[in-house]
């Protein structure tokens, strides 16, 4: 199925990587904030540092050509390229028209992500994404890249994961801004979402690369055939799943948040569900893992353990029927859907360099599963245009700082070494005999 348009590509985001927080005027984000505060983040890490790649990017952009891959997705720091006042930053600008063009002058595809978290502090300081005014100052955002970047780049990406950024950081606390309200995570899924509607717009009035967005999905499976257990499965599919993608390809929000979340609603207003359900070119999906849930009176779910199957180093189970299943699935409910991209995928294992190499046995086998699953849900008629390994480099994992290393190319933090794994060496070897049609 792997027809020669079809992308093989890597991921990473900008805050994981770049490091040079305080370099050419970029100014402080709420992850820099969020790092600050004691006990968010393992070890008291931050992405001060990280990968270094705003100094090193040269040598990455090669790794990606020696490597053999197609594409390159990375993240632009709205903090870096956007003044305090709303005015271009050209000096942070300049770094991604530098990477752009080399990116092209290699032959590699650029995929742009504009939001992968890093919410200026200013606009949290004025309400955040809890503000419904943050999704059109996220147009603005929008506008400036899309008439600075016209023509650069293969594809843009409005928002990755949602989800990640109104639950996580509005319910939950463990990421940034740490809030822990319900109520503030629907908002701010709202207006996340209204956000990548009129950016879409503006984009669109300038340049005319795709536009899309990525979700981050799961496959969910009951503890038991209980039906309790089977309406938990039904309520943390729609948590997990379709509180994004229903809005922005049915125009509505799952029912099933009424039941989850009495008496929370959604700060609707006249157009915002038509703006939020604007065309979309393509469908980023991000795929990990299989959660295991029980009904529970108070919460409507709880996620329970599951023994007997293989884990990562996240605790999160590797299944990947659970990719192929969602993507028929998806296929199914929405009529129309877009184009798919896998935007992200991989696995974080405890990886160390022996004798200049690093054995990751369990994510070459995690890869090569889940590259398997996207060809059986193809064969099923799904339309994927293309995979992305998440990621490139180790780099900082949010809360939990550097301990969990997801690259297919080994960083030493303290010398900043690269050093391919062997799984992206055995991609490597795939993708070559690929382009030998082998």
């Amino acid at each position: 199925m792997w027809s020669r348009d079809f992308l093989f590509g890597a991921a990473t985001a900008a805050y994981q990587i770049e490091g040079a927080v305080h370099a050419d005027g970029r100014h402080p984000s709420i992850w820099d904030a969020f790092c600050l505060v004691p006990g968010t983040v393992h070890n008291g890490d931050s992405g001060e540092v990280a990968c270094d790649h705003y100094n090193r990017w040269e040598t990455d952009l090669q790794l990606l050509v020696d490597l053999g891959f197609d594409a390159y997705r990375f993240s632009v720091s709205w903090t870096r390229v956007m003044n305090v006042d709303g005015t271009p930053n050209h000096r942070g600008l300049d770094f991604y028209k530098r990477l752009i063009e080399q990116l092209e002058r290699r032959g590699l595809q650029r995929f742009l992500t504009l939001y992968h978290w890093d919410l200026p502090q200013h606009l949290q300081d004025r309400g955040g994404w809890l503000s419904r005014d943050t999704s059109f100052r996220f147009a603005e955002y929008a506008d400036l890249l899309s008439r600075e970047l016209t023509g650069g780049v293969n594809a843009w990406t409005t928002l990755n994961e949602p989800y990640c950024s109104a639950y996580l950081g509005h319910a939950t606390g463990r990421h940034a801004p740490g809030m822990k309200c319900v109520q503030y995570a629907v908002d701010a899924m709202h207006h996340l979402l209204l956000g990548h509607g009129v950016a879409s717009a503006a984009i669109r009035a300038n340049d005319k690369a795709p536009i899309g967005l990525v979700s981050n999905v799961n496959a969910v499976v009951p503890k038991s055939n209980s039906a309790a257990d089977a309406h938990a499965a039904t309520l943390a599919y729609a948590h997990a799943n379709t509180w994004v993608l229903d809005p922005l390809l049915l125009g509505t929000y799952p029912a099933e948040l009424k039941e989850l979340w009495p008496g929370v609603a959604a700060p609707v207003r006249a157009g915002d569900m038509a703006a939020i359900a604007t065309r979309m070119d393509y469908l980023g999906i991000n795929y990990y893992f299989r959660a295991q849930v029980q009904a529970d009176a108070a919460a409507g779910y709880v996620e329970v353990p599951m023994d007997g199957v293989e884990h990562t180093q996240m605790g999160w189970v590797v299944y990947p029927a659970g990719l192929r299943d969602l993507l028929t699935e998806f296929k199914h409910r929405y009529p129309g859907l877009p184009p798919i991209y896998i935007t992200e995928n991989g696995m974080a294992s405890d990886d160390k360099v022996v004798d200049g190499r690093v054995g990751d046995e369990q994510r070459l086998r995690y890869l090569n599963s889940h590259i398997a699953a996207v060809d059986q849900a193809m064969r099923s008629g799904v339309q994927v245009k293309g995979y992305f390994a998440w990621s490139l480099l180790d780099n900082f994992e949010w809360s939990y700082g550097y301990e969990k290393r997801f690259g297919v190319v080994h960083v030493d933090y303290a010398t900043q070494r690269r050093t391919p794994k062997d799984s992206a060496l055995a991609m490597k070897a795939f993708l070559e005999r690929r382009r030998r049609g082998a």
